[in-house]
């Protein structure tokens, strides 16, 4: 690969994780100061599992048959950071509507969502040796979320409308570059592709086998609990009155980009079941760190639970990538790999994220609820003296301080202990159900094809 192709590609990597790095995490603490609960962050984090969802289509109908990948990319993110810009104007109003703004969500997810695809496609076409060139394109997207998190952290964007202007204008920026991207084809360009091939229905074959089955189960029951992290965690280190949560929250892809470099040597030794064990595992642990610090500000143990997501992730995803992969034929892994993505990032966290919308808001007493409004309209009596020239600048700041210690008081007031003690005994069980029942037959079936072939 020469140098031109790999920077752009680069480049390419850390704009798309940049986009989701900028928002995903910190929203929940600005949209909350402008009427959101509960519940309207249940489909905050839904948007985007339903987009997950829809996307294979997308892509298998539209991307890999009719336009180069370079193209479907710049639209994509045109649009998508369009739909994002405009969804700010909503968020400015003087009265936002969550269902509204939740809406705009979506339309950008179901923008991005078939991206995430359509990069790594782009990257792989244009590499000669994929499996040792692609980690270290791969690694930038990482890169992108961990500055995405620098900047809202250190710029203190994440209780302000600007997270959603850098995620918006990372899009358009996106969009624009990649006009400039190698020309990449359509792969499935003039061929007859039948609509059980688009629909990935041959990898459904899969769970014919035991082992495959449970850890489908497995998988799609474990994002469930996942969805409380990516919802509520940052929320709950604030709280807890860790420096910088935006930063704090970006040590979860720095251990991620550590333990990846680890996984070809515990992969070796530990196996399938056992790897996918430890990630479990420490899945329980950190919802349970995150149940005791909380309510008493444990500062230590909230940041050892964002710094587990290095295990949480890569032990378990990772791991179950690898694993089906060697579980399905050559000829149907791209639909196998789309068929987990459907059942854990889609159906999974679509459940996750309702379920820990609905938890939130039993465990939220009316004290916090009261003080959250008080803190929306502190925003909008802010932002009318913002928009007059002669306001005074004293008066703002301690607007800004008021609106700030309320904020606190609020996140404080919820029973943090009792939400984060749900996803930890959900975990547990799950753990305990894949221990008992899962087998690893793969390692056996293919030692049995290596002698049926030798002989």
């Amino acid at each position: 690969m020469n140098i031109s192709v790999f920077i752009r590609l680069c480049v390419m990597m850390f704009l798309q994780f940049f986009i989701w790095g900028a928002w995903y995490v910190t929203a929940p603490k600005f949209l909350g100061q402008i009427g959101f609960d509960g519940e309207d962050f249940g489909w905050t984090y839904s948007v985007g599992p339903i987009a997950g969802m829809i996307s294979p289509f997308i892509v298998g109908m539209i991307a890999d048959r009719f336009f180069s990948t370079e193209r479907m990319l710049a639209f994509m993110h045109l649009l998508g950071g369009g739909i994002m810009l405009a969804a700010t104007t909503m968020m400015r109003g003087e009265s936002p509507n969550p269902g509204t703004i939740n809406l705009m969500f979506f339309g950008h997810m179901l923008c991005y969502y078939p991206t995430l695809a359509l990069t790594n496609s782009l990257a792989m076409h244009n590499m000669s040796n994929a499996e040792k060139e692609f980690p270290f394109i791969r690694v930038f997207g990482t890169i992108g979320w961990i500055v995405a998190g620098m900047v809202i952290g250190f710029s203190k964007w994440d209780t302000s409308v600007n997270m959603f202007y850098a995620a918006g204008g990372a899009a358009v920026l996106l969009g624009i570059f990649s006009i400039f991207l190698p020309h990449t084809p359509p792969p499935a360009a003039g061929k007859q592709v039948s609509a059980r091939e688009v629909m990935g229905l041959d990898a459904f074959s899969l769970l014919a086998k035991p082992s495959f089955f449970v850890f489908i189960i497995s998988s799609t029951l474990i994002c469930i609990p996942l969805a409380f992290y990516y919802q509520l965690a940052e929320r709950t280190i604030t709280q807890g009155g860790v420096f910088n949560p935006p930063f704090v929250m970006t040590w979860g892809q720095i251990s991620e980009i550590v333990f990846m470099l680890l996984i070809p040597v515990f992969f070796v030794r530990l196996g399938v079941k056992w790897m996918l064990f430890v990630g479990m595992l420490a899945w329980v642990a950190r919802y349970a760190l995150f149940a005791i610090g909380a309510p008493d500000q444990i500062i230590w143990m909230l940041i050892g639970g964002v710094v587990l997501h290095g295990i949480c992730y890569d032990f378990f995803f990772v791991t179950g990538q690898i694993y089906t992969d060697k579980a399905a034929p050559p000829a149907i892994r791209s639909q196998a790999q789309g068929m987990l993505v459907f059942f854990t990032l889609g159906l999974g966290m679509f459940i996750g994220a309702q379920v820990a919308g609905r938890v939130e808001k039993t465990y939220t007493p009316a004290e916090s609820t009261a003080l959250s409004n008080e803190v929306q309209e502190l925003n909008a009596q802010i932002a009318t003296l913002e928009a007059d020239a002669a306001a005074n600048a004293d008066q703002i700041k301690a607007l800004t301080e008021q609106k700030d210690a309320k904020a606190m008081q609020a996140l404080r007031l919820i029973k943090w202990r009792n939400i984060w003690t749900i996803p930890a005994i959900g975990a547990a069980a799950i753990l305990v159900l894949f221990t008992l029942i899962f087998r690893d037959n793969l390692g056996r079936e293919n030692a049995q094809k290596k002698a049926a072939a030798a002989t």
